[in-house]
């Protein structure tokens, strides 16, 4: 196997070259995966890599036996115990706190403790409701070393997302705080989590709040809990990890459907302990004893993989961040905060999103030269597509190697990439690489289903299974649903559909294009239209209602809704327009969380549509990008795309 970086350590001279690498993992996947499995520590050896005899289903490291939580944290305390593990810092409330291996081990035991005393055993869940503070992660960890199955939901979601959540994922407990702060501005997550449990059929049997002080907290009695009670309680607990089967559930995390029904990706333990540690080790080139700055969140995938369990299998050092990247910890505007804690904790590997480096050009270039940087040997971004100006402009700055990804809640870890801890290779901008070794991409034929092998060919990016370790099982509770949205999209193959457009260069780099369904990327959180749709279609204003992506430089995508309201007298009265958009507003904030609300709301006498009624959503979208709406034989109404086009002129 190589060597994590062949700048400063020569590579293996069996390994020649990633193509050779990818080539082992895709002629000879049960060797090369088998050697993978040697990065983490199991407790009984697997006795199958890959049972794949029901496709689509593949299951990864039979017989075999391990957890999560000891490979992250227990394993590293012979030879780490007192490096640093988990570095929290909030710019929001002016806290930075620093846990060893030793002290994170002490604190997630205290948190399984207290999880063990309100009922929680292997297989319950737990869902997870909180801001980006350290004891989110003792919570996932906790959860990982009980074998209880935790849900993240991100915090910003509101009281009906939540609710739908509780409802799928039947949660014995909830964790979650008093509040999260963005900004400034503080959110109080206690109201929305009372209001949550009030909507859903499930009921929790407890819930355990971490008390910030940032807000005032109402608590059942009967039901709800401190966590500062029941930490002090179980101060000197010793909880051992329960072993796991590799095929064990670890955790579920929602991401958005085109039904309108969030689908809960459901992941393993074994696979995606592999699959984590060889990404640390062959992608992002992480070494035990480093620090790895990711600046998403854990309500997000990113999170599970690149802040909570990747660097800390990989012994590394890991930032949990809470704040804005403009903002100091003294509350005040600094575009230089990032920069200031890659210096501070020698960050080597950092992890973040387009959408935050277009927010840090609007600073003064001068920013990303005041610190000293020269820790940092990469910057990988993802969530959104990379644009060309905006990768130009950071790797100018920071003169080091910009490395897009590309990757699915549903994959775990990254899809397409450059793997520089196995060979250095130059990034091309607007591609995220070439394919991760496991993975056996193509791009077919929309209608066909025809393998499209010619440069820059346009198709559905697709992947032929077995998929590898780490990526999704099935979607929670509903394989049928697994098998049918994500592996019969293609006519006549069953493969794994992305949902994106792509194209492959001469030289095998991958360019992705555009969503083939109704799911949009706004600043890298996905969002179903369809879910806008309902709520906003919910609103007794509304008649019919279309919801689109539409390009935006800031945050890649931002949704855009056209309605067709009840009374025609809103399209003429500008007053009364203005207050039902407003209305359309609170209520998807209400629904589904600031981060949905469309950016605009448009109001049309009628929406264009197929002569059998399908709505023409890419036309609408192609209106409000500028660009060619395409083929238009089949609308029955052409006046209802002008009046769309009206509108959006306006502005």
């Amino acid at each position: 196997m190589c060597h994590p970086n062949p700048q400063n350590e020569s590579r293996d001279k069996n390994m020649a070259s990633y193509a050779d690498f990818y080539r082992q993992s895709m002629d000879q996947p049960e060797a090369f995966w088998t050697e993978q499995a040697k990065l983490i520590d199991w407790h009984k050896p697997f006795t199958r890599v890959c049972n794949y005899d029901k496709p689509p289903f593949a299951h990864w490291y039979e017989g075999g036996q391990t957890n999560l939580c000891h490979n992250a944290v227990d394993r590293h305390l012979k030879d780490r115990a007192d490096q640093a593990a988990l570095i929290y810092v909030s710019s929001e409330t002016g806290v930075e706190k620093t846990y060893s291996f030793k002290e994170l081990h002490v604190e997630v035991q205290r948190m399984a403790a207290s999880l063990l005393a309100m009922g929680v055993v292997k297989g319950d869940r737990v869902l997870i409701y909180m801001p980006m503070i350290a004891e989110a992660a003792f919570a996932m960890l906790a959860c990982a070393r009980l074998g209880a199955i935790h849900c993240v939901v991100f915090g910003g979601f509101a009281s009906g997302s939540l609710a739908s959540r509780i409802d799928d994922a039947t949660p014995k407990v909830i964790i979650s705080a008093d509040a999260g702060s963005r900004g400034g501005k503080v959110v109080a997550y206690k109201p929305l989590l009372d209001e949550a449990i009030k909507l859903s059929t499930h009921k929790p049997d407890a819930v355990l709040l971490v008390d910030r002080q940032l807000a005032p907290m109402h608590l059942v009695a009967g039901r709800d809990l401190l966590w500062s009670t029941l930490r002090a309680k179980y101060m000197a607990a010793q909880v051992h990890c329960v072993w796991l089967d590799s095929t064990d559930i670890s955790y579920t995390i929602y991401t958005s459907g085109t039904t309108g029904k969030p689908k809960g990706v459901q992941r393993d333990t074994g696979g995606y302990a592999v699959a984590l540690a060889a990404s640390m080790k062959h992608i992002f080139d992480g070494r035990a004893g480093e620090t790895y700055f990711s600046t998403s969140d854990i309500g997000w995938v990113v999170g599970h993989s690149y802040i909570v369990y990747g660097p800390l299998i990989a012994g590394m050092a890991t930032i949990m961040y809470e704040g804005l990247p403009t903002q100091g910890m003294d509350g005040q505007p600094n575009g230089a905060i990032w920069w200031s804690l890659v210096e501070k904790y020698k960050v080597t590997a950092m992890f973040s999103a387009p959408t935050a480096v277009r927010v840090l050009r609007k600073q003064d270039p001068a920013l990303l030269k005041k610190n000293d940087l020269s820790s940092l040997r990469a910057l990988f971004l993802a969530g959104e597509p990379l644009d060309e100006p905006t990768g130009r402009w950071i790797s100018e700055g920071l003169n080091v190697p910009i490395i897009d990804n590309y990757w699915q809640t549903e994959s775990g870890w990254p899809i397409i990439t450059i793997a520089n801890g196995v060979e250095k290779k130059a990034s091309k901008f607007g591609s995220p690489g070439v394919p991760m070794y496991g993975y056996r991409v193509k791009i077919l034929h929309e209608s066909t289903g025809e393998e499209l092998t010619q440069p820059n060919e346009k198709g559905v990016v697709v992947i032929d299974g077995p998929t590898p370790p780490g990526f999704m099982q099935t979607i929670w509770k509903d394989d049928a649903r697994f098998v049918n949205t994500y592996w019969k999209s293609v006519p006549g193959k069953m493969v794994y559909s992305t949902f994106d457009w792509g194209i492959r260069d001469e030289d095998g780099y991958f360019f992705i294009l555009g969503r083939t369904d109704d799911v949009i990327n706004v600043a890298g959180h996905r969002l179903g239209t369809r879910e806008i749709e309902e709520s906003i279609s919910g609103h007794a204003g509304v008649a019919e209602v279309a919801v689109v992506g539409v390009a935006d430089a800031l945050k890649g995508q931002v949704a855009m809704a056209f309605v067709v309201p009840k009374e025609s007298a809103v399209l003429d009265d500008a007053a009364a327009s203005l207050k039902l958009e407003g209305d359309i507003m609170k209520r998807v904030d209400g629904d589904l969380g600031a981060v949905a609300r469309p950016s605009r709301v448009r109001f049309v006498s009628a929406l264009p549509k197929t002569r059998s009624g399908k709505l023409l959503r890419r036309a609408i979208q192609a209106v409000c990008e500028g660009r060619d709406a395409g083929d238009l034989t089949t609308m029955d109404d052409p006046a209802a795309l002008q009046q769309i086009r009206d509108r959006v002129a306006a502005k």
